[in-house]
């Protein structure tokens, strides 16, 4: 057993591995705030089928990153034991599953046409979703297969590389915007089809500078990664099926009360359902700050579990809940002044429906400062019970929460009740309250935290 670290040891253990991982988010968001902006310059039009194309995207990957995401404790708790054998092992089938389920996610991109329009889509915006779809949907396998390169190499705490490799996609992202949604430099004028090439090329090049950093780095070569990669393990499979299936619904149920929200904002109008994705974009920004804090604390918390820790595991999860509070106090008050210059930043100042999005937007980013405080509760509180292996649960909750709370009340209060925008993320904010509070309580009432002494 390792002696107690103080509470300033467990902030830098967690900044350390936190910061490139945060880092690494800001910049993998950074990809989509350059579709949106880049894309919101060309047209009205094409910013709405953006938006809903890209959080259909993001659906269908939440759904399928749960397995790349197991590996991420796995491998924590595997090295904390020193079993190298089943980082490679969990690491393999984690990818094997990724790959898997990209594959079945074809037909879906390239008939997405008939869903927008099932889920109440005007026509026009639909049929550039679709577009956007069909193209964007091929980096369905590297986005995947990223992630779990990214679990792995976080669980290895060497988290800087995969900032280096995404700070490279966001500058291959905005050039090939620049050059393929425009026609600069004698290139065709895209458009959505663009943005949407530049987002799959993008990934394919992250996905292999992971790979090849992975399997020919001197500190990794050990782990025989890739080397009879075709060879099945069946029961590491059927573990990181177990834990990671979970993760992926839970994962769904959040991303689909986002996806429910803007599905109902494009029953309002596309400048509505525009606003909305800028607001929305301008709090998922600050939400991969919470999410890096979350992802370091599941490694953190692996690796206490895996040697038995608890004491360790309660104080570095104390640390970790207060680092991402006291970090969500500032952004609330950068959303309640400063929202007016953040939303410009996505908008050609020559739009002439500008100050109609500007004025909408303001107040959805003043309802996104309201679940601040919420949503890095129960970001940090999944990280956690991730990092004990606790999933199923945290996935009823999850469901209870977005979807019997959070889209019921955002339908009631913006149809029935007539508050339009404002109601939607409402409901927003009850949903994710509920969830930060039910899953807060679920990681302190489990009994490895709850038998130890103050």
């Amino acid at each position: 057993m390792s002696a107690r670290l103080s509470y300033p040891a467990h902030a830098r253990a967690l900044l350390v591995l936190g910061l490139p991982l945060i880092g690494s988010n800001i910049a993998q968001m950074a990809l989509h705030v350059a579709d949106t902006v880049m894309v919101g310059w060309y047209g009205t039009i094409e910013l709405a089928s953006v938006v809903i194309g890209s959080a259909t995207f993001f659906v269908i990957f939440i759904l399928g990153s749960g397995f790349a995401q197991a590996v991420m404790p796995m491998v924590a708790s595997a090295l904390a034991r020193g079993d190298e054998v089943q980082v490679r092992r969990d690491t393999r089938m984690g990818l094997w599953l990724s790959i898997g389920f990209s594959v079945l996610t074809i037909p879906v991109f390239w008939w997405s046409g008939a869903l927008l329009l099932a889920l109440g889509q005007e026509p026009r915006v639909a049929e550039l979703g679709q577009d956007y779809l069909r193209i964007a949907g091929l980096g369905m396998l590297p986005a995947l297969v990223l992630t779990a390169l990214r679990s792995l190499l976080s669980a290895l705490e060497r988290a800087g590389v995969v900032l280096w490799a995404t700070i490279a996609g966001v500058f291959l992202n905005v050039f090939l915007n620049w050059l393929l949604i425009f026609g600069n430099w004698g290139a065709p004028e895209m458009g959505v089809r663009g943005a949407a090439i530049a987002s799959a090329s993008t990934q394919f090049l992250m996905m292999a500078l992971l790979a090849l950093h992975s399997s020919f780095h001197p500190a990794l070569r050990r782990f025989q990664l890739f080397v009879r990669f075709w060879r099945p393990d069946y029961a590491a499979l059927v573990q990181v099926f177990r834990l990671g299936w979970p993760i992926g619904l839970t994962g769904l149920f959040e991303s689909g009360l986002f996806e429910a929200a803007a599905i109902m904002m494009g029953w309002i109008g596309a400048v509505e359902l525009a606003s909305h994705g800028i607001a929305l974009q301008l709090a998922a920004i600050t939400f991969m700050v919470h999410l890096g804090l979350s992802n370091a604390a599941t490694v953190r918390a692996g690796r206490a579990f895996g040697i038995g820790d608890m004491i360790g595991l309660r104080d570095g999860a104390r640390t970790a809940i207060y680092m991402s509070s006291l970090f969500g106090v500032l952004v609330v008050t950068a959303f309640l002044m400063l929202p007016e210059p953040m939303i410009r930043l996505f908008l050609d100042p020559e739009n002439p429906q500008g100050p109609q999005i500007v004025a909408y937007a303001t107040s959805l980013v003043a309802m996104a400062a309201l679940f601040q405080m919420a949503d890095s509760a129960q970001v940090m509180a999944l990280g956690l019970l991730r990092g004990i292996h606790d999933t199923r649960v945290p996935m009823v909750i999850a469901s209870i929460s977005y979807w019997l709370i959070g889209i019921p009340v955002s339908y009631l209060l913006a149809f029935p009740m007539g508050m339009g925008g404002i109601g939607l993320w409402l409901g927003l904010v009850a949903g994710l309250t509920v969830a930060a509070v039910l899953l807060m309580w679920r990681f302190w009432r489990w009994r490895g935290i709850a038998a130890q002494p103050a």
